[in-house]
């Protein structure tokens, strides 16, 4: 059994949660998480260079070719404080964007990509919020995606309940995550990148090792691909699938609201 991989440790006793590889108290998980994204917020992009050897940019544009953004289709990119998937569904031909982040640095560093691109008032609205309880009415939004967030919730089936409850009826759902290796030989080869490699590059790059250390850990504490398509459904979405991209280095998943 792969010493990193989660089932081979503890469940999560009532009233914790984990963070990393650590057991947390679940109030305490969101304070940290904000903490690791305070610090990485202004090497965002380079920190999901490290995390995937440059390809999440390809896993992006597979992102929105799944999505085919359109004139007046509405999105709401939760977790996405950056703008990286708001930009790409603008130039995609997508309608307006609203961002959604709990974490306030990563909004500003968004807002101020936004000035560089000039284009801060071009339908891209910045908003502070939970994921868990999103602070927007039921059906307000054509589309709803998440790019390497939902990992960090403390409570991911709630995240997904309000996906669900915000999204119009015929609205679709797309989340793209960090999941599980399907090929054996670079399950071990990632393994390896991300326990030795990844926290090494996080202290000499960017001056923090202990946030990739748990960066690296949060992939490996989240459910596989069957079983978060399972959660997606119980979420009251339908017609869920995924797509696993780089041999499952990363997966697409899909889902409607009817």
């Amino acid at each position: 059994m792969n010493k990193n991989d989660p089932s081979s440790g503890p469940a999560d006793a009532p009233g914790t949660t984990h963070f990393g590889f650590r057991q947390v108290a679940e109030d305490e998980k969101a304070g940290l998480v904000r903490g690791v994204f305070d610090s990485v917020a202004s090497r965002y992009d380079l920190m999901n260079d490290l995390m995937s050897l440059g390809v999440h940019r390809l896993w992006k544009s597979a992102m929105m070719d799944w999505l085919r953004p359109r004139p007046g289709m509405t999105l709401l990119d939760v977790g996405g404080g950056t703008g990286d998937i708001a930009f790409r569904f603008r130039a995609r031909g997508g309608g307006a964007v609203t961002v959604c982040d709990i974490n306030q640095e990563m909004l500003r560093v968004g807002q101020a990509r936004a000035v560089d691109r000039g284009i801060l008032r071009d339908g891209i609205d910045w908003v502070t919020g939970d994921a868990e309880a999103l602070p927007f009415p039921d059906n307000s939004f054509d589309a709803y995606t998440t790019a390497f967030c939902i990992r960090n919730v403390t409570h991911p089936e709630n995240a997904l309940a309000e996906a669900r409850r915000v999204l119009k009826p015929g609205g679709r759902f797309l989340c793209l995550e960090f999941s599980r290796v399907v090929l054996p030989l670079l399950d071990e080869m990632y393994d390896r990148w991300s326990f030795k490699v990844l926290p090494v590059l996080g202290e000499k790059v960017a001056g923090d090792r202990a946030s990739y250390q748990y960066l690296a850990e949060s992939i490996r504490r989240f459910p596989p691909q069957d079983e978060f398509k399972a959660m997606i459904l119980a979420a009251g979405l339908s017609r869920a699938e995924y797509r696993n991209l780089s041999a499952g280095i990363a997966a697409l998943h899909s889902a409607w609201r009817t």
